[in-house]
């Protein structure tokens, strides 16, 4: 096994930070990964514990659908009362996964993003045709599963989702009058925060996205996820009606 950093992040924010480097790696259960690097397979330069994101976990219903985490564990899926009774073949096939060591450090996101064709539960969504959502739409199993370790996603449905709350936060403190500038912003990221310098800090990452796809994709997740503080701030729906950007609004304030 090669050396490597670990870092074990508590929110999405950070754990985008650490990510930004595109050599590090995401680890939860590990079953796949951690074998990967003790036959030294894969060499990250870091790992980045996501068992610590709390956003990330749970099991609720609403409607007529289950909704279960990225990094909900199988012993949970297995033990879930909303499980239990409305798919109790899913509660029962989780609880047979592997082992118990297995079934309490093993993810329901990982086996599925993993895609391995020996795991249980790729078959199961396939059957019960689940939808996987990400943070930047809904795949219906059918098309999420291309192929034995293959799937649709694509890198930056996560990345995305993690980046955007950190501009709406950067576009309430330009609100408040702590900083005067998107590019002071910017700059407090890149060379207090670690963020990587080739990304230009969440405020110059938002215009190119450009200000009313960040507008939009702010209110889905909003409304997907029930948490106001992904609602856009003013000064973004303001920038979007006109079609600005942060950059002009820096060069306006020089």
């Amino acid at each position: 096994m090669y050396d490597f950093a670990y870092h074990k992040p508590t929110s999405l924010a950070d754990a985008v930070k650490l990510l930004a480097d595109p050599d590090a790696k995401a680890v939860s259960g590990g079953h796949t990964l951690i074998p990967a690097l003790k036959h030294r397979l894969n060499k990250p330069t870091a790992l980045v514990d996501l068992s610590g994101i709390a956003e990330m976990k749970g099991i609720r219903r609403e409607g007529n659908a289950i909704i279960i985490g990225a990094l909900t564990r199988h012993v949970e899926v297995a033990n879930s009362a909303e499980v239990k009774a409305a798919i109790p073949a899913l509660a029962y096939l989780a609880s047979h996964i592997g082992d118990v060591q297995v079934r309490n450090r093993g993810t329901i996101g990982g086996s599925v993003s993993n895609n391995d064709p020996a795991a249980d539960y790729p078959a199961a969504v396939l059957g019960l045709g689940a939808t996987i959502h990400t943070n930047k739409r809904k795949i219906a199993a059918d098309d999420f599963f291309q192929g034995m370790f293959t799937t649709a996603l694509e890198a930056d449905e996560i990345l995305e989702r993690l980046l955007l709350p950190m501009v709406n936060e950067g576009a309430r403190i330009l609100e408040e009058g702590i900083a005067s500038r998107p590019i002071d912003i910017d700059v407090i990221f890149t060379n207090g925060f670690g963020w990587p310098a080739w990304r230009g800090g969440p405020m110059f990452w938002a215009d190119t996205l450009g200000l009313k796809a960040v507008r939009d994709k702010l209110n889905k997740y909003a409304e997907a996820t029930g948490d106001k503080n992904l609602r856009p701030t003013a000064l973004i729906e303001k920038l979007a009606d006109e079609g600005g950007s942060f950059a002009a609004m820096g060069k306006s304030k020089v």
